[in-house]
C-alpha cells in the first residue's frame, strides 16, 4: 500500500512531497514517482508525520493500567487512544503495592510478546515509583512512597533482556538514590527526577549516575527560587536534561510557564506526554483536589459529584460517552500550539522523536525513515486527524 501526500513531514524539518510505502508493517519506500499498479491512498492538503509516544499515561478510556493491571485492560487501552493520535506508549504505574507493580510488569511483558495488531503498540513499563518521596507524592499513595530497595529493583528489573521496564521515576535525594539509578542506568532504564524535593546540588550530582530529566515539569518538585534552584532550575540550566510536561489543560502549569520553558528549552528538550489515569475506570473513591471533583464506582457506572454539588453519572465501557474526562494527547497538541505556535517539526520533536530517543526505541520509532514501523498520523494544519496507522494498519478514520 502506498500513500500520497505533498506534505510527508520527514527528519530535519524536511517536507517531502511523494508516495511513502508501509509493508509489513513497516515503511519499506519514500518516492517521488507515482507507482504503477499499486493500490493508492491520496491525502493530497494533509500532513503525514509520525505518531505520538506517550511515555507517561496510566490509562485512557475503558482501560486503565493503574486501576487494571489485566492484560485486557491494557489492550483496552491500546484499542482507544487511537483516535488521540498515539501509536505506541508506555503503561505508566504509581506508587502502589509492589505486587501490583510486579502483576504490571508481567502483564506488560505478556502483551509485548503478542503481535499487537488493531491499536497503538505497548512499548513497556514506567514505573512512577514507588522510590519517590512522600512529601511531594500529589495524587500517588502515601503508604506505597518507598525509599530505595537495590533487591527490590532488582525484581523489577527480572525481564530487562526484553527491557521490560524503559522508564522509572525517582526522587534523587532518597538514600541509596545514585545506587538506584546507576542500577537502571546498567539495565537499560531510563530515569527521571520526579515527585521529588531534590535541590539544584542533588540533581546535579546525580546527572553523574543516569538521570536524564524530569517528570511532569513543575508538578511534584522542588521549584525555582533564585537561591536555591530546585529541581525546576537544574532543568532549565542543564542543557542535556528533557522536560517532560503533561496534558495542556491549563490547570496544572499555566500556559506561560510551558512556553518561558520552550524558550529556554527549546523543541529539542520536550517531551510530550498526557498522564492520563483512565478516570472512569476508578476502583475506589477518590477526589481529585485539582479538578475538585470526587470519583465513586456506582458497578458499571462512574458517579462524578462537583464540589458545587453537581453530579453526572457515565457507562464505564462506553468510550463515547467517557472520552471527554480527560484531556487526550491531540488536544493537548493543539492547546501547545496555540499556545506557543512551534513549527510542525517541533512538534514532531516534542510528540515523537524525543520520547523515542529518551526511552531507547528511535531505532524503530520517532520518525518518518524507511526501515522504521509505519506508524503514521494524517493531520491539517490544525492538527485535525483524519487518520491513525499503526505500523501500517489504518486504525482510526476521522
Amino acid at each position: 500500500m502506498y500513500l500520497y501526500c505533498d506534505h510527508i513531514c520527514l527528519p530535519n524539518g524536511r517536507v517531502f512531497d511523494g508516495y511513502l510505502k508501509a509493508e509489513a508493517g513497516k515503511i519499506k519506500e519514500i518516492c517521488n514517482e507515482k507507482p504503477a499498479g499499486e493500490e493508492i491512498v491520496d491525502y493530497k492538503g494533509f500532513y503525514i508525520i509520525p505518531g505520538f509516544i506517550d511515555m507517561h499515561i496510566h490509562g485512557w478510556g475503558t482501560g486503565s493500567f493503574i486501576n487494571d493491571k489485566s492484560e485486557a485492560s491494557l489492550h483496552k487501552m491500546r484499542r482507544d487512544l487511537v483516535d488521540t493520535g498515539v501509536t505506541s506508549f508506555l503503561a505508566t504505574s504509581g506508587a502502589e503495592e509492589v505486587a501490583e507493580l510486579n502483576t504490571g510488569i508481567e502483564s506488560v511483558r505478556r502483551v509485548m510478546e503478542q503481535p499487537q495488531t488493531g491499536g497503538a503498540e505497548v512499548l513497556g513499563v514506567h514505573l512512577e515509583g514507588p522510590f519517590i518521596s512522600v512529601e511531594h507524592k500529589g495524587m500517588q499513595r502515601a503508604e506505597c512512597c518507598l525509599q530505595p530497595d537495590l533487591e527490590l529493583m532488582r525484581e523489577f528489573c527480572r525481564y530487562q533482556e526484553q527491557r521490560v521496564v524503559k522508564l522509572m521515576t525517582v526522587a534523587p535525594e532518597l538514600t541509596d538514590a545514585d545506587k538506584l539509578i546507576q542500577m537502571c542506568f546498567d539495565n537499560g532504564i531510563q530515569v527521571s527526577a520526579g515527585h521529588t524535593g531534590a535541590t539544584f546540588e542533588e540533581i546535579k550530582r546525580v546527572k553523574n549516575y543516569g538521570i536524564g530529566g524530569v517528570t511532569h515539569m513543575f508538578s511534584g518538585m522542588r521549584g525555582f527560587h533564585h537561591r536555591e534552584l530546585g529541581v525546576v532550575g537544574a532543568a532549565w540550566y542543564f542543557d542535556d536534561l528533557y522536560c517532560e510536561f503533561a496534558k495542556q489543560t491549563g490547570l496544572t502549569v499555566r500556559p506561560e510557564a510551558f512556553a518561558l520553558t520552550y524558550k529556554i528549552k527549546g523543541a529539542g528538550r520536550i517531551i510530550m506526554t498526557t498522564d492520563c489515569a483512565g478516570l472512569a475506570q476508578s476502583q475506589k473513591e477518590k477526589y481529585h483536589y485539582i479538578r475538585k471533583i470526587t470519583m465513586i464506582p456506582d458497578g458499571e457506572y462512574l458517579k462524578i459529584r462537583h464540589d458545587d454539588g453537581r453530579e453526572e453519572r457515565y457507562r464505564r465501557d462506553n468510550y463515547e460517552e467517557i472520552k471527554h474526562l480527560e484531556l487526550g494527547y491531540l488536544e493537548s497538541v493543539q492547546n501547545m500550539a496555540k499556545n506557543v505556535a512551534p513549527s510542525m517539526h517541533e512538534v514532531i520533536q516534542m510528540t515523537s522523536e524525543n520520547p523515542a530517543k529518551y526511552i531507547g526505541v528511535f531505532d524503530r520509532k520517532g520518525s518518518l525513515e524507511v526501515g522504521k514501523d509505519a506508524d503514521l498520523l494524517v493531520v491539517d494544519q490544525d492538527y485535525q486527524l483524519k487518520a491513525t496507522y499503526c505500523r501500517g494498519e489504518l486504525v482510526f478514520k476521522g
